[in-house]
């Protein structure tokens, strides 16, 4: 049984996570991200201070804020037309390629195994803009920041080599709207299907054929805690059959959380209905501090009766509003499930 990592991983530097994680879990990984730290701990909040500082964005006169994060929201700045608004860096290749040092030389010191990969985990334009976003704004933001998104995979591509390198695209706004359930840490709960799935095909098509694809299905982790609770695994299994026949890209993984207190079967049965592509692994959240190893072990037996073979991972990152003692606690729990 492999092991995958989400994204961000709590602890205090590059160099700290791959040798952290290299010593716990190196045999049993196929890729790993660089733990997202310093500013980037918090998922997309590192965003907003880019869009705020953008001088064709201003924030609403209405005063508005987020719900979750209390960021206040965005709009146009006045005189400033939707084809007007554009984005330079957005930073993630940049400090991809910084990481990508670090993760050579673990490698090379044997902290990391050789024929593993380095995985740089991207939020969608989606998630990003609708969180921050007025709704008359945020067709003409969204167009803007998803060009520069897709130019942050080019600069990813041209300055990693591709047999290193994994792509993660984060899907929780999108996947809390395809499971329906209302939230107010995700508007736009009525963005149609079609559309979600468009804007899948448009970023996953920017990612050359012999880098690695994978996609995490995520319900938030907003102070350690999901939006909301998936019911059970059919929205995700529905969502994830979706985009493995819309992408033309080969998917490497798919990734779907699995709630703490859901090792029964009525959550589980979906898994029946999962049609991934051959050569797609499925990795599923079921690693939680809360149980530790037990309560894993339970919801891994319950998984096994309906979904095919598969991995495990936490349901979402290991930083938020989660202690370094957690982190490693965390790190030991898989290696004791997979012993």
């Amino acid at each position: 049984m492999n092991v995958h990592l989400v994204g961000s991983i709590g602890l205090d530097t590059v160099e700290d996570v791959f040798r952290t994680v290299g010593k716990e879990l190196g045999p049993l990984l196929k890729r790993i991200p660089d733990g997202e730290v310093g500013g980037r701990k918090l998922w997309i909040s590192w965003q907003y201070p880019l869009l705020r500082a953008n001088t064709f964005l201003r924030p609403d006169p209405s005063g508005k804020v987020r719900p979750t994060n209390r960021f206040a929201l965005l709009t146009l700045a006045e005189g400033v037309a939707p084809s007007d608004v554009h984005f330079g860096e957005l930073g993630y290749a940049r400090e991809a390629r910084a990481s990508y040092l670090d993760f050579v030389a673990a490698r090379e010191k044997g902290e990391l195994p050789k024929d593993i990969r380095f995985q740089v985990c991207l939020p969608t334009p989606f998630a990003v803009v609708s969180s921050v976003v007025m709704p008359d704004a945020i067709s003409a933001v969204e167009a803007a920041y998803e060009k520069a998104m897709i130019a942050e995979v080019a600069a990813l591509c041209r300055h990693i080599p591709h047999r290193d390198l994994c792509i993660q695209w984060d899907l929780c706004n999108e996947m809390v709207v395809w499971d329906g359930q209302e939230t107010d840490a995700v508007p736009y709960g009525d963005e149609p299907r079609d559309k979600i799935i468009a804007r899948m095909q448009r970023l996953c098509a920017a990612i050359p054929n012999d880098v690695e694809l994978g996609l995490h299905l995520c319900y938030g982790d907003f102070a350690g805690k999901h939006f909301v609770e998936p019911k059970d695994a059919a929205a995700m299994v529905d969502f994830a059959n979706t985009l493995s026949r819309s992408i033309p890209h080969k998917l490497a993984y798919i990734h779907m959380p699995v709630p703490v207190d859901r090792s029964d079967d009525a959550f589980h049965k979906p898994f029946r209905d999962l049609k991934l592509a051959g050569g797609t692994t499925l990795f599923l959240g079921v690693v939680h501090a809360k149980d530790g190893a037990a309560g894993t072990k339970a919801r891994i037996a319950a998984a096994r009766r309906y979904a095919p073979p598969f991995g495990i991972a936490t349901e979402c990152g290991m930083a938020r509003a989660r202690s370094e003692e957690t982190v490693r606690s965390l790190l030991k729990i898989h290696a004791e499930c997979c012993g």
